[in-house]
């Protein structure tokens, strides 16, 4: 292990050199007129694979060739010794508002121990940190346990065809134990492990209103504006207390235990470090939960884009024909997307007004997740963090949606480890992301050291 860590340390230029390299790549997975740079991608990540030793590399369509490429490469010399399947992905956001960038975002830069580019955080720089992990311990020959590695394309759009493709390949797969990088810490210096991720519900909520845009002189006030009737249902999504509306909304969810709130109020995590990085004066939200519990233990509805009428340089007098919101809701476990959904269609048909027309379109839907605190990969995970940061790693509830976690768990029936370095104030999906250097070489050793105690740890 001493070996590897070594190698590790002597090559964290060259690594940092790859991740420039990596982030430059513009691998946006909603945007068609990116999906060359997709499959770049994904040609990156499998010669970089072959590259540092993993064998049968390959790029393999997913959804019958209509999504995009995922990256396979396994390493099996290790005999009995337990199978660890390795998670990642190489896509990332658009980068919308392209003008409140202060760096080009695909042009990675340093700036003290930070590096700025889209996928920064998210998650290109903890994908490579734990490939360069497996690249020490193959190099140094250290490596005693067996590996598989997907990194897949479509992350960011919900995995709409990851659930299949484990199906599809169960045998191919077949691990004792997932690892999924996509994670964070609750600080700089204190590592976390994750024991659960938040689902997702994402919707389209329309609202029609006339057969064409009006002048607004000679129809305003005798017809519903959809814009304003828009603005008027959303506004009554959320009472007083920040508490959702939906009928039956919170009926579901699952209750922290006061155990879990007691452990969870020791994170070093305040509303004001929170509003800090937010960029805020004060925090918003459901009244009696801390923040660490709204972000990670509570279900939220939250708009997240809205779409009506002129919205160009100058002015122009018109009624919109439609008015659309974007809005998703983060669900905690026990909640189901497609209970959400019918919530969602009995708030709009109690509150609704005859003068328009509405229509809900889902896009997106994930299940939230539990996972196992006390499993042998836990505790190797947990041993891992505390050799690298010197301090015993905190456990986390994360208020991220990761869909993969989840179809892991459920297609292949095996314990899942959620182990990242990203930090709550990266910026991810906004403007402006970066990472912290120090934890993507602190994360090559980690996942390095997980990889050897899975070996030793006995059940």
């Amino acid at each position: 292990m001493l070996n590897a860590i070594h190698y590790a340390e002597k090559h964290h230029a060259p690594s940092l050199a790859e991740l420039k390299n990596f982030l430059a790549l513009p691998t946006i997975s909603t945007l068609s007129e990116h999906r060359a740079d997709v499959q770049k991608g994904a040609e990156w990540v499998a010669e970089n694979l072959r590259a540092m030793g993993m064998e049968h590399v390959e790029i393999m369509p997913t959804g019958a060739g209509a999504g995009q490429p995922l990256v396979y490469a396994d390493w099996l010399h290790a005999g009995d010794a337990p199978t660890i399947l390795v998670y990642g992905h190489f896509d990332v956001q658009p980068v919308d508002p392209l003008d409140e960038w202060l760096t080009p975002p695909f042009e990675a830069t340093i700036i003290g121990d930070t590096i700025y580019a889209r996928g920064a955080s998210d998650m290109k720089a903890q994908t490579l940190a734990v490939m360069k992990a497996l690249e020490a311990l193959l190099k140094t020959n250290s490596l005693r346990v067996n590996v598989k590695i997907i990194v897949e394309g479509e992350e960011e759009i919900g995995s709409p065809h990851f659930a299949e493709f484990l199906r599809a390949h169960t045998e191919k797969l077949k691990c004792d134990v997932a690892l999924n990088a996509d994670s964070q810490m609750a600080t700089r210096d204190l590592p976390s492990i994750v024991y659960g991720l938040r689902g997702l519900c994402y919707f389209e909520l329309w609202v029609y209103g006339p057969a064409q845009d009006l002048h607004s002189g000679s129809f305003g006030g005798v017809i519903h504006n959809p814009a304003q009737a828009l603005a008027e249902l959303i506004a009554g999504m959320h009472d007083a207390d920040g508490r959702v509306t939906l009928p039956n909304f919170y009926d579901d969810a699952r209750v922290l235990s006061d155990e879990e709130r007691a452990a969870l109020a020791r994170l070093p995590i305040t509303d004001e470090a929170w509003a800090r990085a937010a960029g805020v004066s004060e925090l918003w939200g459901e009244k009696n939960f801390s923040v660490v519990e709204r972000t990670g233990a509570r279900p939220t509805l939250e708009v997240n884009g809205l779409l009506a009428g002129f919205t160009g340089e100058g002015s122009k007098t018109v009624l919109p024909a439609k008015a659309m919101a974007k809005i998703s809701m983060r669900l905690v476990p026990n909640q189901r997307p497609e209970n959400i959904k019918r919530q969602l269609e009995e708030y709009l048909r109690a509150h609704a007004p005859n003068t328009i027309n509405w229509e809900v379109k889902q896009l997106a839907a994930g299940e939230p997740v539990l996972l196992n605190k006390t499993s042998r990969f836990t505790r190797a995970a947990t041993d891992a963090l505390q050799a690298t940061f010197g301090v015993a790693p905190v456990f986390q509830l994360l208020g991220w949606s990761v869909p993969v976690t989840n179809s892991l768990n459920d297609e292949l029936g095996v314990d899942v480890v959620v182990m990242g370095f990203g930090l709550p104030d990266d910026g991810t999906h906004g403007p402006n992301e970066h990472f912290y250097l120090p934890n993507f070489y602190r994360g090559i050793e980690s996942y390095a050291r997980f990889f050897e105690n899975v070996e030793q740890v006995k059940s």
